[in-house]
């Protein structure tokens, strides 16, 4: 009996019992959904973006937050615009958490996203668009669908 607990004690060393996590934190894997050269790059080598730093107080990433994401080697900035996690009535959910590349200026390093974008981020992102400092405008312009 003894041999029996010590070799369930080793097995089950490697199974994670944690519950999953839908939420945008540290270390996050995102997959890049515009045309930037960067981003296709990653994606196609199977080195999809990681996030390093959301920028709100909360510390979790929801729909139309910036993002500080580790590709290949370099720092960039993004902005989410498709989350697994449960979201708000009408918001749509995603299968996958979605990014799309930015400069610090807020202009796109693509010129097309190739998956819908939800709607709701309209009024996000003119919240967050002031006349000084970063215009999403663009953003929303090389959107080809909205859910």
């Amino acid at each position: 009996m003894p041999i029996y607990g010590t070799m369930f004690n080793i097995l089950s060393r490697n199974v994670s019992t944690s519950t999953i996590c839908n939420q945008i934190i540290k270390l996050t894997r995102l997959r890049v959904v515009d045309n930037s050269e960067i981003g296709k790059q990653a994606m196609m080598e199977g080195k999809p973006p990681r996030c390093i730093h959301i920028y709100n107080k909360k510390g979790i990433g929801y729909i139309g937050d910036r993002v500080l994401v580790a590709i290949k080697g370099e720092k960039k900035k993004g902005i989410l615009v498709g989350l697994k996690q449960q979201q708000n009535p009408k918001v749509p959910r995603f299968d996958s958490n979605n990014i799309v590349l930015i400069d610090d200026n807020g202009t796109p390093l693509g010129n097309r996203i190739h998956v819908p974008i939800p709607h709701i981020l309209r009024t996000i992102m003119k919240k967050n668009t002031h006349s000084k400092g970063a215009d999403y405008t663009k953003l929303l312009a090389i959107a080809t669908k909205f859910v």
